[in-house]
C-alpha cells in the first residue's frame, strides 16, 4: 500500500514502528512527527476476524469526511491530526501525521503497583490529573467529547498528560463508536443486560465518569469494579457485567479488596465520598477540581506510608522492622521469612536454585547482601537484570553492566516502546541491537543472528531464549540456544490482534511459558502460550485481566516440570500442561496470608519462595 504525505511518497520501514493499537499502526517519521496509519480490512491482525474487518472498513469510510472536518484549535495537550496521509491519487485518507511525544509512558502504567513502587509518588499523580482536568474542561468547551477516554489514550511526559487518538473524538455529526469496558459509563447502557454494549452516545458526563475511573486507578491501583465479588452463601457470585449493572463496586462489603492495591484510607474522606457518589450513586457532572487542587501527600516518618490525610491512617509508632527469619504456620503451609527491608524490592531471579535480588533503600540500589551498586533515588524508567554478582541496568537505548571492582561497561540496545531489549542467565548476557541478537563472549560480543531492528522483545532462560516482534503488518518470533549461535525463526504463535500492553516469560527445562496482555474490544485479555525449545507451540490459554484466576495477571509465576504456580489474592494455584491443554488442577488456600496477585514466585533451594514489595518468604507444604 502506497502512502503519501504532503505530496511525497513515504517509505514505511517496520523498524520505525513505534506502536500498535487495535485500529492503527504508528510509525516514526524522523522529523518530530509520527504517522498513524489505519489498519485496512486485509491487515494481518484482522485475519479470520470478519467483525473486525467490517468495522475497519466502516471506520476508514467515515474518516474520509471526519478528518477534514476536524475542529481547530484544540487545547495544547491534545495531540491532534496535523497533516492527512492519502493514497497516490490523494483521494483516499489512510491516516495522519501528528506530533511525537518523546519518552512518553501510557497513563495505564501509573495504576500498576510495580511501576508505582519504583519511584512514582502520589503527588505526581495528583499533578497529572490537575492538568488533565483542565484539558478535558477545555475540550468540552470546544464542543468536543473524547468518547473513548481511557488510560491507554493518555500519554505522560514529565508531569504533563496528553490526550491522543484524537481521530476517535466525538464532535458535530460524528459519534464516537469505540469504547473501553473499564471506563464505560453504566448510564450509557440503557438498562441492557446483554453485556457491556453502549446504547446511548458518549457525552461530557461519560467523559467525566471515565476521568474518575482513571483517577481512582492511578491513585489506588484499583478501579471501581476491581477486586473479587465473594457474597455470603447461598448468594451467587456476580458476573463482571452484573457487577457493573448492579453497582457492585470495591466499596461493596461483599467485594474483596485487591491486596496489591493501595488502601482506601490514604485518601481524604471528601475525595472518597466523591468517588462513592460517582460509582455507586451515579453522580455525574465535572469532577470537582478543588478536590484535586487540595490534595497534599506526605510520607509518614514512622511507617513510610504515603497519604493525604491529617494523620497517618495506618501508622503504628511502636512497630519495628524484624530482620530475622520468622516462621509462621497455617494449615499445611509453613512460611519462613528470609528477608525484609524498609525500602522496596525491585527485581529478583533464580540461578541454579539460588535467589538473587535487587532492592532500593537508604538512597541507593542494593544487592541481596546490602552492597550498593548505584546511588540515587528511585527511577521508574530503569530496567534490571542480574547475573551472579553483576547487575545490569537499562534505560532507553543503553544498558550498563555494573560488576564489582570494575568500571561500568556501556552498550547500545534496542528499546521497543521504551523497554530495553536485554536479558541474562547465569552464564551469559544477551541483547538486541542494530538488527542483530548479541551475547557476551570470551573475546567480546558474539553475534547470534539477525532480528528486526529496533522492534525485538527478548527473554532468556538457562537452556534457551525466545524473542518476538510486532511492527506494522509484520509479526515474527524465534527461539535460540543459550550456548550455540543461530536462531530458529518463523515461529507461528497464536498472536493477539489488539494492542500489546505487557509481556513476560517463565522458563523451565525445555519449556517457555510466554504471557502476553493485550487491549482488545474494550477489555484487557491475558494470554499464556507454552513454547518448546524447538519452537513448537504446546498449548495456549487466555483469560480476562483482574478476574482473580491464574490468568488474571501476566507476571509473578514460576514453573516446575510441566506445572506452573501462579499467585492470586486467594493463594497459590497449580496449573499443569496436559495433552495440549492448560488446566488448573489444585488450589492452596492455606497460602493466602503469604501471597497476593502482585507477588513474584521462584523455585529455589529453600522451596517455593515468594517475593513481595518489602519481604521475601519461603513456603513449605507439609
Amino acid at each position: 500500500m502506497d502512502v503519501y504525505l504532503e505530496g511525497k511518497k513515504l517509505r514505511l520501514n517496520p523498524t520505525k514502528a513505534l506502536g500498535k493499537g487495535g485500529e492503527a499502526d504508528v510509525f516514526d517519521l524522523g522529523d518530530g512527527r509520527v504517522l498513524k496509519l489505519f489498519k485496512p480490512p486485509e491487515h494481518p491482525d484482522y485475519d479470520n476476524l470478519p467483525h473486525e474487518q467490517t468495522a475497519a472498513r466502516a471506520r476508514i469510510a467515515e474518516h474520509q469526511q471526519k478528518l477534514p472536518a476536524f475542529p481547530r484549535p484544540l487545547p495544547t495537550r491534545v495531540v491532534s491530526p496535523e497533516t492527512l496521509a492519502t493514497d497516490r491519487k490523494g483521494k483516499t485518507l489512510l491516516g495522519y501525521a501528528m506530533r511525537k511525544l518523546e519518552g512518553a509512558e501510557p497513563l495505564r502504567r501509573f495504576g500498576d503497583p510495580a511501576f508505582r513502587r519504583a519511584g512514582v509518588p502520589s503527588s505526581r499523580v495528583a499533578e497529572l490529573f490537575q492538568g488533565l482536568h483542565r484539558t478535558l474542561s477545555a475540550l468540552h468547551g470546544s464542543g468536543v467529547v473524547v468518547g473513548d477516554f481511557n488510560d491507554l489514550n493518555i500519554l505522560v511526559t514529565g508531569n504533563d498528560a496528553w490526550l491522543i487518538d484524537a481521530d476517535s473524538f466525538q464532535f458535530g455529526p460524528y459519534l464516537s463508536t469505540v469504547f473501553t469496558e473499564r471506563f464505560l459509563d453504566p448510564l450509557r447502557l440503557g438498562g441492557s443486560t446483554q453485556g457491556l454494549m453502549p446504547s446511548r452516545p458518549a457525552s461530557p458526563d461519560s467523559d467525566w465518569y471515565a476521568f474518575a475511573v482513571a483517577l481512582m486507578q492511578s491513585l489506588l491501583c484499583v478501579g471501581p469494579h476491581g477486586g473479587i465479588h465473594r457474597p455470603k452463601p447461598p448468594a451467587p457470585k456476580a458476573t463482571p457485567t452484573a457487577r457493573v449493572l448492579q453497582r457492585i463496586t470495591v466499596f461493596h462489603p461483599d467485594v474483596q479488596y485487591p491486596k496489591p492495591a493501595t488502601p482506601f484510607g490514604v485518601l481524604p474522606d471528601d475525595l472518597l465520598h466523591c468517588l462513592h457518589r460517582v460509582f455507586v450513586e451515579d453522580r455525574r457532572g465535572p469532577f470537582p477540581l478543588p478536590l484535586l487542587d487540595s490534595l497534599r501527600f506526605t510520607v509518614c516518618a514512622s511507617c513510610g506510608v504515603e497519604h493525604a490525610r491529617a494523620s497517618c491512617p495506618t501508622c503504628r509508632p511502636s512497630a519495628s522492622l524484624n530482620t530475622t527469619p520468622v516462621t509462621t504456620a497455617r494449615g499445611q503451609v509453613v512460611a519462613t521469612r528470609l528477608f525484609t527491608t524498609e525500602g522496596v524490592i525491585l527485581h529478583a531471579c533464580v540461578e541454579d536454585g539460588t535467589l538473587r535480588w535487587l532492592f532500593h533503600a537508604d538512597g541507593a540500589y542494593r544487592r541481596e547482601e546490602g552492597s550498593a551498586v548505584l546511588q540515587g533515588g528511585l527511577e521508574p524508567s530503569l530496567h534490571w537484570a542480574l547475573q551472579g554478582g553483576v547487575t545490569l541496568v537499562g534505560k532507553g537505548g543503553e544498558y550498563v553492566v555494573l560488576a564489582p571492582g570494575q568500571r561500568p561497561e556501556r552498550l547500545g540496545v534496542d528499546a521497543p516502546e521504551q523497554r530495553p531489549a536485554f536479558a541474562a542467565n547465569a552464564r551469559h548476557r544477551y541483547w538486541a541491537h542494530a538488527g542483530a541478537l548479541w551475547r557476551d563472549g570470551d573475546f567480546g560480543p558474539e553475534r547470534l543472528g539477525e532480528v528486526l531492528d529496533g522492534q525485538t522483545r527478548l527473554f532468556v532462560g538457562p537452556r534457551f531464549g525466545l524473542g518476538f516482534h510486532r511492527a506494522g503488518s509484520l509479526r515474527g518470533a524465534f527461539v535460540f540456544d543459550a550456548e550455540r549461535p543461530g536462531l530458529r525463526d518463523g515461529l507461528t504463535l497464536p498472536w493477539p490482534s489488539g494492542r500489546l500492553v505487557d509481556a513476560e516469560a517463565v522458563f523451565e527445562g525445555a519449556n517457555c511459558w510466554l504471557f502476553l496482555a493485550e487491549e482488545t474490544g474494550g477489555r484487557t485479555v491475558n494470554h499464556c502460550v507454552v513454547v518448546g525449545a524447538d519452537g513448537t507451540v504446546k498449548a495456549s490459554a487466555k483469560g480476562e485481566a483482574g478476574d482473580g484466576s491464574w490468568l488474571g495477571s501476566v507476571r509473578g509465576r514460576c514453573a516446575s516440570g510441566e506445572a506452573l504456580f501462579a499467585p492470586t489474592d486467594a493463594g497459590l494455584v497449580r496449573v499443569e500442561l496436559r495433552q495440549g491443554r492448560l488446566e488448573m488442577v489444585r488450589e492452596f488456600p492455606d497460602t493466602e496470608p503469604f501471597v497476593d496477585a502482585d507477588s513474584r514466585l521462584f523455585l529455589t533451594r529453600n522451596g517455593l519462595t515468594v517475593v513481595r514489595r518489602q519481604d521475601i518468604t519461603a513456603l513449605r507444604m507439609t
